[in-house]
């Protein structure tokens, strides 16, 4: 179109009638609003309205501010599914502050290290946590003020007070009509998450506003949830701030069902005694239903939909679930997408399908969320597009609103995963001729565990420490309750002795213990003439252990 075609647009520029920088934190003034009697937050006996939620989270804001928290500063969370973890993805921005949810199953070491490298100024932690945060605030050697949080549905596990304030004691200090502002910027940066680390020390992921409004919007659309949903906190909140779910249900004014535990009777009795309609995860949780025992099941009658991502379930898995009445659909992501960004989107012809090939169809990642721009399967050197026929392997690649600002304080990495105008994400797979991915692969040595991303190498880095280890591999091992295990194949020094027990034992003492190896081979280990460990031949011995 030349010049002298263009429509005429002066004095349509934007303005305060026209134009808002998107943030989730929208969500929870609407509901607030509109549903302010209708229950928000479940927590064992505890119950809030949306009234009660939006006026803690208000006064959690005026409180970090009080604190002399000002916008662009970290503030952590070290809690299990509590109201605290879930009131943070609201305060926390609400104070224009950037929420960093800590995984609470890392060790000492990582946790300094992360609240060192994202400069959190504030630490939020849960009692129960204390063995593990305190060693971590002395690695860490800031100045951080200590919050403790003291919830009494922990039970034998509230450890060592070791902040200043009780977190009910905090809120106290807040004003529950703070005047919060959204963003002046939507691309501002909403919450740090830091990835497993795949060759070293873990990468800071972070997030605007913008994709955390926008992918929590594409969990409906890509899900079909209704409004009202009652959604239990199977998913940790330290994933991809669970997977952008506290907005979502936000949104749609649905209650949040907390849980401090994954475990099988908890689950079924918030089925039973909540009326749960949404939970996510990884597979093992679809295992943890499963495997109740009948003391341990309720019965419901409700239809329950669950997301899960990670390793692809097992056909019978899927097949079992939906004889218990709960859907299951399957989607996929990264900490560097808002986690979920592709979902096996379900298409009516396959309903009379037989169940193995349905469970099949299911287990495939799918087709881009409806918030994300593009999804490839490409060469990862030349970024052509492999053909769609199910079989040619090529890399995933995708864009668009829900990719990540970047890595915190790591441009070149940064540079290098966002080259060509595509994140490349490591992953393998081939690309149907529906349209379809299907994972195959993965180019990083990541093991996932649980819904756990395990470095292999950070695991053969401890293995090497051993006095009697000479050369060392780990990968991935199928495993029906977890998914994947990772497996250690050890050649020993000569002369050296050591047994697969005191190899696991060194790997606990010396890193998170749900990284440590589950099943430990001894012997030479095959190479390539130049002396690298071929562990394509690795993968296939694991087969048959």
């Amino acid at each position: 179109m030349n010049e002298t075609s263009k429509a005429d647009e002066t004095g349509l520029a934007p303005g305060a009638a026209n134009f808002a920088a998107l943030t989730p934190l929208s969500f929870l003034a609407r509901t607030a609003e509109v549903y302010p009697q209708r229950t928000a937050v479940v927590h064992g006996a505890a119950r809030q309205t949306w009234a009660e939620t939006y006026g803690r989270c208000r006064r959690f804001a005026s409180a970090l501010r009080r604190h002399g928290i000002a916008p662009g500063d970290t503030v952590a969370v070290m809690a299990p599914n509590t109201p605290p973890m879930f009131e943070a993805h609201f305060g926390v921005p609400m104070a224009g502050a950037v929420l960093n949810a800590l995984n609470v199953r890392l060790d000492a070491a990582t946790i300094g290290f992360i609240l060192e490298h994202g400069e959190a100024k504030v630490l939020i932690a849960d009692t129960a946590f204390a063995a593990i945060v305190k060693p971590a605030l002395a690695l860490a050697a800031r100045d951080i003020l200590v919050i403790d949080i003291d919830d009494p549905q922990a039970g034998d596990e509230r450890g060592e007070r070791l902040g200043a304030l009780d977190y009910e004691e905090f809120l106290t200090g807040g004003d529950p009509d703070f005047a919060w502002a959204p963003p002046d910027d939507e691309w501002q940066a909403i919450s740090l998450n830091y990835t497993s680390g795949t060759t070293g020390d873990p990468k800071g992921v972070v997030y605007h506003h913008r994709g955390a409004y926008l992918n929590a919007l594409g969990n409906i659309q890509a899900w079909a949830m209704a409004p009202h949903p009652v959604y239990l906190w199977t998913l940790p909140m330290f994933h991809c701030n669970g997977w952008c779910f506290p907005w979502t249900v936000t949104a749609l004014g649905g209650t949040h069902v907390c849980l401090r535990k994954v475990e099988a009777k908890a689950i079924h009795d918030a089925f039973a005694d909540h009326g749960v309609t949404h939970l996510c995860g990884a597979p093992i949780v679809m295992q943890t239903i499963l495997a109740a025992s009948d003391s341990e099941r309720r019965g419901f009658s409700q239809k329950i939909h669950m997301m899960t991502a990670a390793a692809p379930p097992p056909a019978p898995v899927l097949e079992a679930m939906t004889a218990a009445g709960i859907e299951v659909t399957h989607a996929y992501g990264l900490t560097e997408t808002y986690g979920p960004s592709v979902v096996c989107a379900w298409q009516e012809a396959w309903n009379g399908l037989p169940n193995e090939q349905q469970a099949a169809l299911k287990s495939r990642q799918g087709v881009k969320y409806p918030v994300l721009e593009d999804l490839m399967v490409a060469d990862p050197e030349t970024m052509i597009p492999v053909p769609r026929d199910g079989a040619t392997l090529g890399e995933v690649f995708l864009r668009g609103n829900i990719v990540m600002k970047g890595y915190l304080k790591n441009p070149a990495t940064t540079g290098a995963a966002l080259k060509g105008g595509w994140f490349h994400s490591g992953d393998l797979g081939v690309w149907h001729p529906d349209g379809y991915i299907e994972l195959k692969d993965r180019s990083k040595d990541i093991i996932i565990s649980g819904g756990e991303n395990i470095s292999s190498i950070e695991i053969e880095s401890v293995l090497y420490r051993h006095p009697a280890v000479a050369a060392a591999a780990v990968v991935a091992k199928a495993d029906p309750k977890w998914g994947e295990t990772p497996c250690a194949f050890i050649e020993l020094k000569p002369g050296a002795a050591a047994a697969a027990a005191e190899i696991v034992a060194f790997c606990r003492d010396n890193m998170a213990h749900f990284k440590a190896p589950r099943h430990v081979v001894f012997g030479a280990l095959p190479k390539t003439s130049t002396g690298k460990i071929q562990k394509f031949a690795l993968r296939e011995k694991t087969k048959g252990l």
